[in-house]
């Protein structure tokens, strides 16, 4: 199989282990800088650039996308989606599970069973919104984030209002 990587480092340990893996089972594994594709879109078709070449025939594509670098990363990786080439990882599902409330909305309405969560947008909501959740501890969260950046456990009532309305 011809395997594309989408990876911003080449030198990331996870990156390296996917290329070692890949050619030891005999496929041809490229990596591809997301930030250096770039697309065609058109009713007649849809075409992806590399440093000035166009990109064909990979197999599969195996996103590794950082946080920074999402919205056009899943661009680049929808693009390969619509050429046909398969990916374990759709864009749609890194979409939802880089959105924490859409992820959480996603979860609960298929019945998965999770701590109460509560959202909102004016700062005016807090207490209510924390009166909402019941007794400490809470979980307060970023919408968006990864690997545990942006997330802050509060033991008193007081300190998740004070988190709650540092974060705004």
């Amino acid at each position: 199989m011809k395997i594309a990587i989408l990876s911003r480092n080449s030198k990331l340990y996870s990156t390296r282990r996917l290329i070692e893996a890949g050619r030891k089972r005999g496929h041809t594994v490229r990596i591809l800088d997301p930030l250096r594709c770039y697309m065609r879109i058109a009713a007649d078709g849809f075409s992806l650039h590399y440093k000035g070449k166009p990109i064909t025939g990979f197999d599969a594509v195996i996103p590794r996308i950082g946080a920074s670098v999402t919205r056009y990363g899943t661009a680049v990786l929808r693009q390969l989606e619509f050429m046909g080439t398969y990916t374990p990882n759709p864009s749609d599902a890194i979409l939802r599970a880089r959105d924490k409330l859409r992820a959480h909305q996603l979860l609960a309405a298929q019945g998965i069973d999770m701590p109460v969560t509560v959202f909102g947008d004016n700062p005016d909501d807090t207490q209510d919104l924390l009166s909402m959740l019941g007794p400490p501890p809470h979980v307060v969260k970023l919408n968006e984030g990864a690997q545990g950046a942006g997330v802050i456990l509060t033991e008193k009532a007081s300190a998740s209002r004070g988190v709650v309305e540092a974060l705004r």
